[in-house]
């Protein structure tokens, strides 16, 4: 159970039905969330919690913005290759703009040292308990991060597909990864933070050919769920890979 959200005491949106997602519907056609049934306390304090994140996200977004920095939150589940993507990113970039990363894991500094191997500044929190990061948390970070003008900010949140959906931290855009090795049908599982995606990466392409993944039925099921997402299909290893390309052009865009 998470010590912030009480995320293991119950869920605080209810999940989508196989049926509206059969027949089409999805959360852009008039389809709602709705709260599942939990005490008027739990409620109330949901509430304060998600009103504070806001107030801190605004703050870090004004920062950013006034910087000109660009922000991204990498959102995936464990080992969906959020930080090896940023790794290769970073490789690329590293002599175009100023970069920065702020690495959130429950426990130990193992991604940030990746990181910093290759020559970007990253920040580690480590927010022990706590199964997502929070605005708050980010602001405090943005402190001990020389954020030059017109760079671009990387936070990797905590692998969860549930919790970090509902905190802002005051990026710019949200991108969600899954991996080929997790099965087409994530994106309906954990509809909640597909929706929120502003990009979806499917990852690991390179593994394809030794899996039954059925790719254009993974992008079926996020067109379910989020229609408006744009989607790229990528390898972080292959070199000259077409989507890495895609990845970086979508980036630099921002």
């Amino acid at each position: 159970m998470c010590t912030t959200c009480g995320c293991g005491a119950s869920s605080k949106l209810a999940p989508f039905s196989g049926a509206s997602l059969n027949s089409g519907t999805s959360l852009n056609s008039g389809a709602s969330l709705k709260l599942a049934p939990v005490q008027s306390h739990n409620i109330q304090m949901e509430k304060r919690i998600l009103a504070e994140n806001d107030d801190y996200a605004a703050r870090v977004k004004a920062r950013l913005n006034g910087l000109g920095v660009s922000a991204f939150n990498l959102l995936s589940s464990p080992g969906a290759g959020k930080t090896t993507l940023l790794e290769e990113t970073l490789k690329v970039l590293r002599d175009k703009r100023p970069l920065a990363v702020i690495e959130g894991d429950q426990h130990t500094d193992q991604d940030a040292k990746r990181i910093r191997a290759t020559g970007a500044h990253a920040v580690q929190i480590n927010t022990g308990k706590v199964c997502h990061l929070e605005a708050r948390m980010v602001f405090d970070a943005l402190d001990d991060i020389d954020l030059a003008k017109n760079g671009m900010l990387f936070i990797e949140n905590v692998g969860n597909l549930i919790c970090p959906a509902g905190f802002d931290l005051g990026e710019d855009k949200k991108v969600v990864l899954f991996s080929v090795t997790e099965g087409e049908d994530k994106p309906i599982k954990y509809p909640h933070i597909f929706h929120a995606a502003n990009l979806v990466v499917i990852s690991k392409l390179d593994l394809l050919p030794h899996l039954r993944f059925d790719l254009q039925e993974a992008v079926d099921y996020i067109r379910q769920v989020n229609p408006a997402a744009e989607i790229i299909s990528l390898s972080s290893y292959t070199a000259n890979d077409p989507g890495f390309g895609d990845w970086l052009a979508w980036l630099e865009a921002v």
